[in-house]
């Protein structure tokens, strides 16, 4: 299935990092932890339509690795697998 976002919309494939404790013991993904943080761009809208009709393209591009605000981004499943779709104001910084 392909994913093409709307407007300033941005398709996110999260990155869950293996958790770690202090004493070295890697907690399984069953365990409780906050939501991920981090994401690869997989897909990106034209950009937000201003009043006058001009489009503001999207600074991010296809593979960028993002950090995004951590209640920012609405979650879906497609085909058993999980993405988030955030705006680009949920969008804080580009990882290169």
């Amino acid at each position: 299935m392909n994913l093409k976002p709307l407007s300033d919309h941005i398709i996110l494939e999260p990155i869950k990092e293996e958790m770690v404790t202090e004493a070295g013991i890697i907690l399984p993904e069953t365990a409780e932890r906050e939501k991920p943080q981090k994401g690869k761009v997989i897909a990106v809208g034209p950009g937000r339509m201003k009043d006058d009709g001009i489009r503001i393209p999207v600074e991010v591009k296809i593979d960028d690795v993002v950090l995004f605000h951590q209640y920012g981004p609405s979650e879906i499943k497609i085909d058993k697998k999980e993405y988030l779709v955030a705006k680009e104001d949920d969008i804080i910084a580009i990882i290169e």
